[in-house]
């Protein structure tokens, strides 16, 4: 371990990689924190080294739900557990057409 942030609200996650980073620098969209070697270079065999690193993961941007959405989901619920009623037109909130008789 190379360095070590202590923030209990940061998310953090490990990322495997066969290419050598340095702590600061960005992957897959993420700041490195943390930095370990797992299996070094060997120039011998032209084999890459295998790293993990730790990084800050950005906190997920929660989207509001819309109007539509919130109102179609609490009428489709029951008011009670045992009720099993059909829902009437007005819960779910469409329109019914009726077509004219010819």
């Amino acid at each position: 371990m190379l360095n070590s942030y202590e923030d209990p609200d940061m998310l953090t996650k490990t990322v495997r990689s066969r290419f050598n980073h340095e702590i600061g620098e960005k992957v897959e969209g993420c700041t490195i924190l943390e930095k370990h070697v797992i299996m070094p270079p060997n120039e011998a065999e032209k084999r890459r080294g295998i790293y993990d690193y730790e990084v800050e993961v950005p906190p997920a941007v929660e989207k509001p739900r819309s109007r539509a959405a919130a109102r179609a989901t609490a009428s489709a619920r029951p008011t009670t557990p045992d009720s099993y009623t059909r829902t009437t037109p007005d819960e779910m909130g469409s329109v019914i057409r009726r077509i004219p008789s010819r």
